[in-house]
């Protein structure tokens, strides 16, 4: 038996939480022991509560660090801003994971955007594979690519952030007579790198035989039953947010198409005042059992998160508004590949009703999101889950 330490340290969202949750049931159905270090022990006790395992407060940054540009354009420049700007700040979070480690002694550290675990793993010489999406998981072997190729960020911008954090982060492992790290990706990657991810949702466009890819993770389909607004009109599913200002815009325009449409809005949910009331949008009272709503819908309304690859998997095209850069790259590849519409990169204004009407008058779309579940037929989150367990065993083992 051995133990797994899953460890999540940047990023926000419950995507984590449930990503981690999977491959601890995988692991513990193996007979493993598991336990967790988690950036939110809060917002993600109720997706975790039920999993009887240790938990613990992840070391993270919680200073503000002034002076940085706000379109942070490599994930170097992400790192400068949680804790790599300077040695002695990074060496304080790298203790914390020392300690916790020390105690715990784990056989593996398995890190879901987790940099400042893989960092500390490294100065007590214990293994580390990092799991995820693909956002968090960059190339191997060269320098942390430019995500905001667009902007005409200069390359030396990109080289100095770098250079920034490799330097602090070796002067951390030079303290504790540890070897270096050669490049800045090898903070996010570990010993082994397992994607939670396909090719075609690669926000890196990376050749499909460069990594393996193991497939998303979501939790099972649990909540409440989906239910619809009679009449006519196709119908839609939308998962937003009420911080998006487009959201409701987007649903009065599925209104007046007419679409029937079921939302879920958290914060309706919770209960605030719908955004739009009409007889053709039905707010949901808690999260939507996913897989019965896609089951039904011909469109899925998202801001490319988590759920976009579970609507994706159901042959569903989606209508994609990201409101932050990892979203939005997410989105670009989506709308590259033919099976949604990235509505950031719409001219302003943007007119939501010709967009919608677009998207369901163009059988294109659905056909290309068809295909994608086509190729991954048979995919389950609980066998890719499984099958992660696996690799994790045998990379505890080697060690």
């Amino acid at each position: 038996m051995a133990h797994f330490h899953l460890a999540w340290e940047l990023g926000g969202g419950l995507g984590h939480a449930g990503r981690l949750k999977m491959i601890a049931q995988a692991l513990l159905a193996r007979g493993h022991q598991v336990s967790l270090g988690l950036r939110d022990l809060g917002q993600t006790y109720n997706v975790l509560a039920d999993l009887d395992v240790a938990k613990f407060q992840a070391p993270v940054w919680l200073h503000r660090t002034e002076g940085m540009p706000p379109n942070q354009a490599s994930l170097a420049e992400v790192l400068l801003t949680c804790g790599y700007l300077e040695p002695r700040g990074l060496a304080g979070m790298v203790d914390g994971w020392r300690s916790l480690f020390t105690q715990l002694k784990p056989d593996l550290l398995v890190a879901d955007y987790a940099p400042t675990a893989i960092l500390a793993a490294r100065t007590m010489g214990m293994r580390s594979a990092s799991i995820g999406i693909a956002f968090s998981s960059p190339p191997p072997r060269q320098p942390l690519p430019c995500l905001r190729d667009w902007e005409g960020i200069p390359p030396q911008r990109l080289a100095s952030a770098e250079a920034r954090v490799l330097k602090v982060a070796n002067g951390v492992l030079s303290h504790h007579r540890a070897a270096p790290f050669a490049w800045a990706a090898d903070l996010l990657l570990g010993d082994a790198q397992l994607l939670n991810s396909w090719p075609e949702l690669d926000q890196y466009g990376r050749p499909p035989s460069s990594v393996a890819w193991h497939g998303p993770l979501f939790l099972p389909s649990t909540g409440v039953k989906p239910q619809w607004p009679v009449g006519e009109g196709p119908l839609v599913f939308a998962y937003l947010r009420t911080v998006d200002p487009n959201h409701a815009a987007v649903l009065a325009a599925l209104a007046r198409e007419p679409c029937r449409v079921l939302c879920y809005l958290p914060e309706v949910a919770a209960g605030r005042a719908p955004p739009v009331m009409s007889p053709n949008i039905a707010y949901a009272s808690g999260p939507v059992a996913m897989g019965d709503a896609l089951a039904a819908a011909q469109l899925f309304v998202t801001h490319a998160g988590d759920s976009t690859a579970q609507a994706l998997l159901a042959g569903v095209p989606v209508m994609m508004l990201p409101m932050q850069l990892e979203q939005f790259l997410t989105a670009r590849r989506i709308a590259a590949a033919g099976m949604g519409v990235n509505t950031a990169a719409l001219p302003p204004p943007s007119d939501w009703g010709k967009a919608v009407r677009h998207m369901l008058s163009t059988p294109d779309y659905a056909a290309a999101a068809q295909a994608f579940a086509a190729r991954h037929a048979g995919y389950t989150a609980a066998k890719g889950a499984a099958d992660m367990a696996l690799t994790l065993e045998d990379l505890a083992r080697v060690h």
